[in-house]
């Protein structure tokens, strides 16, 4: 289904809705959206076992009127005060979305997660109804130290503004504040999983704070950067929680 849903502003979302075959209810499941122009309808793994919604933010290809997102761009718009950042909008239109799927009648309310980065998590912070999340990874989890470690895209995107703008950096800093998950974390009651990688911004000493920061229970997953294998492990993870059967995507072999 395309579903056109109103967010703050206000401002007209979309989303690709999909619903099994069968009787249900079914789980759950919401995809908050990736930093890109255009976001695809769920695998068909998730359509079979989850009532899912894949959300398009405004800016996003099929939310883009009259707003359209810049690429790259978008991490930086309004970013002097909180009050103008475009996150302050997107945050929204996730918890929209969120709301959406927990008031669809085919949906069991008690079996709803989240996947995505930093926007998974402040969504189930805002919404407790939220079972399981599960994060990507992140963009703006310690974003000041981070961009001063990498150079890797979008973070790079704040050092071009302070580049541009080196009087602002205080000012950019503050609005971040207000998107780290670290400070959502606290209200987190649904179980999560954190990913681990071996770099700097991505490895267990660096990731602590967010896992100590998370009121509900946590687990952590340490990357083997096998695409295959680290799929499966963590799809057969978010399936467990959510009551339905893993859907490995690597053969077995005998």
């Amino acid at each position: 289904y395309a579903a056109r849903l109103t967010s703050i502003g206000p401002y007209r979302i979309f989303g690709f809705y999909s619903v099994p075959t069968g009787p249900g209810p079914f789980p759950g499941l919401l995809y908050t959206p990736r930093y890109g122009s255009v976001n695809n309808p769920a695998h068909l793994d998730d359509r079979e076992r989850y009532a899912v919604l894949v959300l398009m933010h405004r800016g996003q290809r099929l939310a883009d009127q009259p707003y359209a997102a810049a690429y790259p761009g978008l991490l930086t718009d309004g970013i002097a005060d909180p009050a103008t950042y475009i996150y302050r909008g997107i945050v929204a239109d996730c918890v929209r979305g969120l709301e959406f799927l927990r008031d669809r009648p085919e949906v069991i309310t008690e079996r709803i997660g989240v996947v995505g980065d930093d926007l998974a998590l402040i969504t189930a912070a805002r919404r407790p109804e939220v079972r399981v999340a599960q994060l990507n990874g992140t963009m703006f989890y310690r974003l000041p130290e981070a961009r001063r470690l990498t150079d890797a895209y979008p973070i790079e995107e704040v050092n071009d503004y302070l580049r541009a703008n080196p009087d602002a950096e205080a000012a950019v800093t503050r609005t971040l504040a207000y998107f780290d998950p670290v400070h959502h974390a606290p209200a987190i009651t649904a179980t999560t999983q954190i990913p681990l990688g071996q770099g700097t911004i991505s490895d267990q000493a660096w990731m602590q704070p967010l896992i100590d920061a998370i009121a509900g229970p946590t687990d952590t997953y340490t990357l083997t950067n096998k695409g295959g294998i680290d799929h499966d492990a963590r799809e057969a993870w978010l399936a467990g929680l959510m009551d339905v059967p893993p859907r490995p995507r690597l053969w077995a072999v005998s």
